[in-house]
């Protein structure tokens, strides 16, 4: 064997070796990811790298390997910042409200292993996703008992997005106060206009006055915050824990039903659902809205929803959102789509899902 084959032996166990070293550390960075993405820890800390590529420097006992070595150890680093970076910003998930609320308990049991950030508007999250700075956002589009939430479907309108999913949840609202106070001593609750009507009998009843708020949790934020015995908050159990306020009174809403339907926007359209939503509009005319309804029955699909919205643009006249039973990617869908466009003025695929349901 010469000189160089033993040479290349020697390398071909290095590498060997280090491939097998590579994938032990790339594991521990995905430790390190994990606790910086729970924690919105920053990927990158320059006094931390400086410190960790001086001590692996000093390793090195023959000088003239070591600038090459730094050059070895800052460039693992770089990898490893990069493999953070896609472990930690691939998935994010932004949900209306803060930590606590219903709209954070449907991310979590949609997207258990991701990372979710809250925002206080649904115009924020629209915005978010369509720029590129969160993977979905999850959303409540719709309740059992007090119908639509917000203007969602005018977002879903002036935005390139899609409904990837929809998620009922169970909504058990409870009143919240200071630890100490009774339900007794509330005179006044602040609360999402939602969850205000979700519970307005119980409300009404003990002569409470209602004043709304952004959110249901930041609603909650605020009665710890001031500190009146007096004040409550309409919120989940989760929370009445995480703001350290006592349930006065547990299960308040108007109807055991109560049930919020959550949706699911991305950039994409999934490529499977069992339903489909559509929006659109027609001619101001007699008569149109009813073909519509004719081609859908026509073609064997079941309209399970339709609702109209004001045309901003266009006093008096009106927008449709409508869900269809069936599989948008078959080939009488396709038909169908292809009909509708004979009537309708303009058509916008709002995406094809499946409803998912909570267990609770």
């Amino acid at each position: 064997m010469t000189e160089l084959e033993q040479a290349r032996l020697v390398i071909n166990e290095v590498d060997k070796q280090m491939a097998e070293l590579f994938c032990k550390r790339m594991q521990a960075v995905e430790s390190v990811a994990h606790y910086k993405a729970e924690r919105h820890l920053p990927i990158f800390d320059a006094a931390r790298e400086e410190a960790v590529i001086r001590k692996n420097c000093a390793y090195v006992q023959d000088l003239r390997y070591l600038p090459y070595y730094e050059d070895f150890i800052r460039h693992n680093m770089a990898l490893s910042k990069n493999y953070q970076s896609t472990l930690i910003r691939s998935t994010v998930v932004g949900y209306f409200g803060a930590e606590g609320s219903h709209t954070h308990a449907a991310a979590k049991n949609l997207f258990p292993c991701e990372r979710t950030v809250s925002f206080d508007t649904f115009e924020e999250i629209f915005d978010a996703v369509q720029a590129g700075n969160i993977s979905y956002g999850v959303i409540p589009f719709e309740n059992s008992n007090t119908g639509d939430v917000g203007n969602i479907l005018d977002l879903l309108r002036s935005h390139d997005l899609y409904i990837r999913g929809m998620y009922d949840l169970k909504i058990r609202q409870n009143l919240l106060g200071l630890p100490g106070a009774a339900a007794a001593d509330i005179r006044t609750v602040y609360s999402h206009p939602q969850a205000l009507m979700q519970c307005r009998e119980y409300l009404n009843n003990a002569g409470i006055r209602q004043e709304t708020y952004v959110s249901t949790s930041l609603a909650a934020k605020y009665i710890e915050e001031l500190g009146d015995p007096t004040c409550g908050a309409i919120a989940s159990l989760a929370t009445a824990e995480f703001y350290g306020l006592s349930v006065l009174a547990a299960d308040i809403n108007t109807k055991d039903d109560n049930t919020t339907r959550f949706i699911i926007i991305a950039k994409s359209m999934a490529e499977n659902g069992d339903r489909f939503s559509l929006l659109f509009t027609v001619n101001h005319e007699v008569g149109q809205l009813a073909k519509v309804m004719y081609t859908i029955s026509n073609l064997g699909f079941n309209l399970e929803c339709i609702k109209s919205r004001p045309l901003k643009d266009v006093p008096w006249q009106y927008y449709f959102y409508i869900e269809v039973v069936g599989n948008l990617s078959g080939a009488a869908a396709s038909s169908l789509l292809t009909e509708l466009h004979k009537v309708c003025t303009q058509i916008k695929v709002l995406g094809t899902y499946t409803i998912e349901k909570s267990d609770a």
